[in-house]
């Protein structure tokens, strides 16, 4: 018989990396997302360049950037983007009406297939051949509790 004593493994952090186009803008997320979300809104579309777009929420703290930070840039209120000033990238974003989150466009990331969208925000605002059947939820608005006082991008 075993008499060593016996240590409970603990399974290993998750890390996910990211970068930009032409790789001057790299990131390391450790731990888990807390929600992974597709978004419709016009503010984010134009931002993205995109039609739609899928958001990956992490902690501050969950995110280290492995050489120089991306530039950034605001122009509706309460929100920070982040992009490459190289190549220029979307990388990402903050919201005051949001604390404590930041948001990663699953376009940098290296491995996008490993994160699953929970939801679909702004549906009411998706372009009218956007199609999709994968049964996640439909929020005519925001996913995440925020504060109201800062608006949303319908009545900007």
């Amino acid at each position: 018989m075993d008499d060593r004593p016996r240590t409970m493994t603990s399974k290993p952090t998750r890390v996910d990396r990211g970068h930009c186009f032409c790789g001057a803008v790299t990131a390391e997320f450790s731990g888990d997302p807390f929600w992974i979300c597709f978004d419709h809104d016009d503010d984010c579309r134009r931002a993205i360049g995109s039609p739609l777009t899928i958001w990956i929420g992490y902690r501050p703290d969950q995110l280290k950037w492995l050489g120089p930070k991306p530039k950034t840039f605001s122009k509706t209120r309460g929100v920070v983007r982040s992009f490459c000033s190289e190549c220029g990238t979307s990388i990402g974003y903050t919201d005051e009406g949001l604390p404590n989150e930041s948001y990663i466009s699953i376009g940098f990331m290296d491995a996008p297939e490993n994160f699953h969208p929970q939801a679909q925000a702004y549906w009411e605002m998706r372009l009218p051949f956007i199609k999709m059947d994968d049964g996640l939820p439909r929020v005519d608005g925001y996913t995440r509790a925020r504060d109201p006082t800062l608006g949303n991008p319908r009545d900007r």
